[in-house]
């Protein structure tokens, strides 16, 4: 009969896993289960990657290898480009049937699975592509786009398979490590560990405990790495199902509400976190209709903007040496971390995109490599959001200097991140150059005049916004990507009417 290849890619799961659980269910005609991941170099050298990832991503791995182990047959991990493998696979045992998950990646994965799809019809494999998220593919309009997620996201997990057969003679295959696959070194002491242990602990505690000032305390740096849920690394590369974390919280909810605390402060931010779990799937689904979003302008209209890349002004946004405090500070604690609240990514991105007048492409690049949770369609979406190139969303340029009195009042954050401002007095801790004693700090002074780089940016950008082929194009680009507020609930309504002002610039980091 053959095997049934379970192909592992951004899923790295046994739960609620509809590939493996139908394979599982179908072993007995078509044959065992083979779950196996490919490390691939194109995927893996791609610009868009880091060592950080590789450190999640193989611990999740490790983890998957465990728990598929325990039902009898291990992950098997081989090394090499997708369709060689698989050939060398069906050569050796027979492929009787392929599955996966749809995945919405980067332009690499777009074009490794369009070579897969072509050799798998060659050989007559059938290829069962599932979804794992509220992504449809296909889409041909949003309209109901909000009811369609909510009934994917009611159904039943999936469940683990009780037993896996195992599959004599056949070798697991090692884990290599960053430097085996070229990957440069990339310390980042303060990393989340992946794995599936690590993800359920922290779903369980944001439910049970931290969550509880989520809504209040998510945009501040100070207070976010305790109040947001930290899941979003752990669903970028599936230790989690974005479904059994939506219906753990609305468990939550309504446990709140047998509680008779629903009108509470906790309640709400249970519910404003349900909304981020549609805008998570909203953004991919961006991407996943125009995989073009990734290297290319959403309106064509700011093609015309000259932005040449300034070299020196870029390695000082990406080693935090801006001489701006609470932008370095976000840099330096995202460089340590590998995560940042959305608004304060969202801040990065607008100051290297306006203050700077920096193109989006190579400091979205960076970014991506610096997030351990980096989703292609989550980012690139936002990247251009946050630039102001999808000509439907708000200019939202802002005030690095009033973002920090805002959300570090007392300087606490970047004090942590900038020590050679450790002993200025928090009057000026926003602006050390402002005092009297600047010329004595171990610190770079602002490589741009923030409030005059705002204007001429604001200019540049509305000058293109006024014409009414601008205008026009926007519709067209509102008619195919924007939101849809029919079919919400009215609990998930008044959740998203409690942070309207978020929901357009939020980096969906949950």
């Amino acid at each position: 009969m053959g095997v049934q290849v379970v192909w592992f890619k951004r899923d790295l799961r046994s739960a609620d896993h509809a590939s493996l659980a139908e394979a599982a269910a179908r072993a007995a005609d078509l044959g065992p289960v083979l779950p196996l991941y490919v490390v691939e170099p194109d995927v893996w050298g791609a610009e868009d990657v880091s060592g950080r990832h590789w450190a999640f991503a193989a611990e999740c791995l490790q983890a998957l290898r465990q728990d598929l182990g325990r039902l009898g047959q291990p992950l098997v991990l081989r090394n090499g480009e997708i369709v060689s493998v698989l050939s060398r696979l069906h050569a050796d045992l027979g492929i009787a049937a392929l599955w996966s998950h749809q995945e919405t990646g980067n332009a690499v994965t777009y074009a490794r699975d369009k070579r897969l799809g072509a050799w798998a019809r060659a050989e007559g494999i059938a290829w069962n592509e599932l979804r794992q998220n509220g992504v449809i593919r296909g889409l041909a309009s949003r309209d109901g786009w909000a009811r369609k997620w909510d009934r994917f996201m009611a159904e039943p997990l999936r469940q683990t398979p009780a037993a896996l057969q195992p599959i004599a003679g056949l070798a697991m295959g090692a884990l290599p490590t960053a430097s085996d696959l070229g990957l440069a070194p990339d310390p980042c002491p303060a990393r989340q560990r992946g794995g599936r242990r690590e993800g359920l602990a922290a779903l369980d505690s944001f439910l049970m405990e931290r969550g509880r000032t989520y809504r209040r305390a998510m945009s501040s740096p100070v207070t976010a790495f305790t109040a947001c849920s930290r899941l979003s690394a752990h669903l970028a590369w599936g230790s989690l199902s974005l479904r059994e974390v939506s219906q753990a919280a609305v468990t939550a909810v309504r446990q709140q509400r047998e509680e008779e605390q629903s009108r509470s402060s906790w309640t709400g931010s249970l519910r404003s976190f349900i909304g981020r779990l549609h805008w998570h799937c909203h953004f991919m689904q961006k991407l996943e209709n125009a995989p073009s979003i990734e290297f290319q302008n959403l309106h064509p209209a700011y093609d015309s903007l000259d932005k040449p890349f300034d070299a020196a002004r870029f390695q000082a946004w990406t080693q935090g040496e801006t001489g701006l405090p609470f932008v370095d500070a976000c840099m330096r604690a995202l460089i340590a971390t590998g995560w940042m609240n959305f608004r304060m990514r969202a801040m990065l991105m607008a100051v290297a995109s306006y203050h700077l007048w920096l193109p989006w492409r190579p400091t979205g690049l960076h970014l991506a490599r610096l997030f351990t949770d980096y989703e292609p369609g989550i980012h690139w979406p936002q990247v251009q959001m946050q630039s102001g190139t999808t000509g439907i969303n708000t200019v939202r340029i802002y005030n690095p200097v009033k973002q920090g009195y805002d959300q570090d009042p007392d300087g606490r954050f970047v004090r942590q991140w900038v020590p050679e401002l450790a002993e200025i007095p928090s009057t000026h801790i926003h602006e050390p150059w402002s005092w009297e004693k600047a010329g004595h700090l171990d610190y770079p002074a602002p490589i741009v005049d923030h409030k005059a780089a705002a204007r001429t940016a604001r200019t540049a950008i509305w000058a293109l916004r006024k014409s009414d082929s601008f205008r026009q194009g926007a519709d067209s680009i509102q008619a195919k990507h924007g939101s849809r507020r029919s079919g919400l609930t009215q609990s998930q309504r008044r959740s998203n009417r409690s942070s309207r002002r978020d929901t357009r610039q939020r980096e969906m980091k949950l």
